[in-house]
């Protein structure tokens, strides 16, 4: 039977592959996932916010710091373009876990938003991002219903 670290280490070996497929089977079907741009319920959702993500030139590394049944803890870190600005972007990064028959039942990703927002924005957009989740929340989320609509698997 896989353990939980085995099955945090294919989430993240998914993630430096860019392997969205890998990193969705992770998740339950009823999997939610929160960070400072989404909050999203369901492996389809997930899976189409990772696709997303996978288009990309993200690099990451990671560190699994527990797996176990009370829930999982990782430190990972993203590097990538910011599409929209082109500007470059080191998103330091703690997700938390909860599992449930051997996958994902929750993720909680936290970072810093004004630090994301500075890198992502400059200081301008970085900071009225900071001051306004919703709005950032609402950018990001008609990025990936716009990204869904192109991809009707996801739908």
């Amino acid at each position: 039977m896989p353990t939980l670290a085995g099955l945090l280490e294919r989430l993240f070996e998914g993630l430096r592959a860019r392997d969205h497929a890998a990193m969705a089977a992770c998740y339950q079907p009823d999997a939610t996932f929160e960070d400072i741009a989404f909050r999203l319920n369901g492996r389809k959702a997930i899976h189409a916010m990772w696709h997303m993500i996978a288009d990309s030139d993200l690099r990451a590394t990671y560190a699994i710091e527990r797996a176990e049944e009370s829930g999982g803890l990782a430190h990972w870190t993203a590097e990538y373009t910011f599409r929209d600005t082109g500007r470059p972007v080191r998103n330091e990064i703690v997700s938390r876990f909860t599992f449930r028959d051997g996958l994902i039942a929750t993720q909680v990703d936290e970072s810093d938003a004004l630090r994301w927002g500075m890198q992502a924005l400059g200081p301008v957009g970085g900071l009225a991002t900071w001051i306004a989740p919703p709005l950032r929340r609402r950018k990001a989320q008609a990025k990936l219903d716009a990204f869904i609509q192109a991809h009707p698997e996801y739908r």
